[in-house]
């Protein structure tokens, strides 16, 4: 089983999104047997809670199904995921800091957008303190993005469509 882990700050907007994408497709593939997906932000924000209403409304809008209650990243997780993305280059860096702390320092961390051609190195933007095409723009962000790196990941794997 492949196992993936989407991380922003509050894990409220960006991640469960890109969780909620990332299942829709495994599933449309038939593949979704082989994956565990997750998501969870760096911070402590927002522990328990659900996504933001403009997440779940842009998800509604977009037919995809987010079952999730935020959540911190922890110790467990940079051990047993074997793909952790983070939104944004500072998500990133508090990851490789905390793979550091942990004694995980060969695991590799990967930016969300760097399995899109042409953005790689560029952050998710945080739609946080935006209106509602803030979410609408991080979910293209995420949907090209998820797209390649799916690709990658099932010719990594050798995984049969």
């Amino acid at each position: 089983m492949i196992k993936v882990l989407f991380v922003c700050l509050g894990n409220i907007c960006r991640s469960p999104l890109a969780e909620a994408i990332f299942n829709k497709k495994i599933e449309e593939a038939g593949i979704h047997h082989q994956f565990k997906s997750d998501s969870a932000g760096t911070s402590d924000f927002h522990i328990g809670e659900l996504p933001d209403e403009r997440t779940i409304k842009c998800a509604g809008k977009h037919n995809l199904t987010i079952n999730h209650r935020g959540r911190q990243v922890n110790r467990t997780d940079l051990r047993d995921f074997h793909y952790i993305i983070a939104m944004d280059d500072s998500n990133l860096r508090i990851l490789n800091n905390l793979k550091e702390r942990f004694g995980f320092q060969t695991k590799q961390i990967y930016l969300m957008r760097d399995f899109a051609e042409g953005s790689e190195g560029q952050s998710v933007p945080d739609p946080y303190y935006g209106g509602e095409e803030g979410f609408e723009e991080i979910y293209t962000i995420l949907d090209e993005s998820i797209e390649g790196f799916l690709g990658k990941v099932i010719q990594t794997h050798q995984i049969y469509v």
